[in-house]
């Protein structure tokens, strides 16, 4: 096997680079902003509608957040939520839904492998660290609520 020449993997990284497909940012930027902010819209109107039902404010937010999980992993689970995904990207990852995506994407995938090692093993691959640095940063804000900013 010989090695290639500093001037070859050069050669070869342009040639690369010639065929690498061009990325649609402007679409995907487009894309993520609109079904991004039409999830966060169907998220105002539940809440709208509890504030509307006399929902005092604070268990409206709690119950609104509740509802957009539950309707994030029901679509994860018929299959609908990846598809949105791959169109939107960040647009459907970043509201709370593409948490109970990320909760429920792996669940459903190794539901074959059983409950204890397949759904409930891989159900935290993806969202573990979001809970464990959310956790984290929760209790030092509350640290420093309490004793610092009083």
């Amino acid at each position: 096997m010989t090695r290639a020449t500093v001037r070859e993997r050069e050669a070869y990284a342009k040639l690369a680079d010639a065929h690498r497909p061009k990325r649609p940012i402007l679409r995907n930027m487009a894309s993520a902003f609109v079904i991004g902010g039409a999830i966060c819209a169907v998220g105002q109107l539940i809440l709208d509608r509890l504030v509307m039902m006399k929902v005092p404010f604070t268990q409206a937010l709690a119950m609104t957040s509740t509802a957009m999980v539950i309707a994030g992993a029901f679509l994860t689970g018929i299959g609908i939520y990846d598809k949105i995904g791959n169109i939107a990207g960040m647009g459907a990852a970043l509201p709370i839904t593409g948490f109970a995506n990320s909760m429920v994407s792996p669940a459903v995938e190794f539901k074959r492998e059983g409950f204890i090692l397949g759904v409930s093993a891989r159900m935290f691959q993806i969202a573990g660290p979001v809970i464990v640095y959310g956790s984290v940063v929760a209790v030092i804000v509350s640290i420093l609520r309490v004793y610092v900013f009083k």
